[in-house]
């Protein structure tokens, strides 16, 4: 059970990581606001309770359920993007309604996901959250 969370912890990582990692921006959230991954990476430290383990859980397991439902969405709007992008001529305004499809989908998972990581910290009591900081700064 433990190892399927680690999995679903580096998934929502990964995910939540996309946008640093493309060089697009700073992550504006770090040092206010925690990814599972980090909370379970110093869970001794933090001692963790166990009901706080479980809501992590919860938490991690719901959003990746509610983005699989956006990825597809993206992804289905940036197939029809790229068929479009093959004719000649090119209809632009087809083109930009698959873009602003694909866009509004991926605003959704961003939501999702920063909603997580309030909840997460929210989960946590101020020493847990004062810890965090210290070894995670902004």
């Amino acid at each position: 059970m433990r190892k399927g969370l680690l999995l679903v912890l580096a998934a929502s990582s990964l995910v939540l990581g996309t946008a640093h990692a493309q060089g697009a921006r700073p992550d504006v959230f770090k040092g206010k606001l925690f990814p599972p991954n980090i909370i379970l990476e110093h869970k001794a430290e933090l001692n963790l309770s166990k009901e706080q383990f479980t809501s992590i859980r919860a938490a991690v397991v719901e959003v990746q359920s509610g983005v699989a439902e956006h990825e597809w969405d993206i992804a289905e709007a940036y197939q029809a993007l790229m068929l479009e992008l093959d004719k000649t001529p090119i209809d632009a305004e087809r083109v930009l309604e698959y873009v602003d499809a694909a866009l509004q989908a991926e605003n959704q998972v961003k939501k999702k996901q920063v909603n997580m990581l309030i909840r997460l910290k929210n989960l946590l009591d101020a020493e847990q959250i004062r810890y965090l900081e210290s070894v995670h700064p902004r």
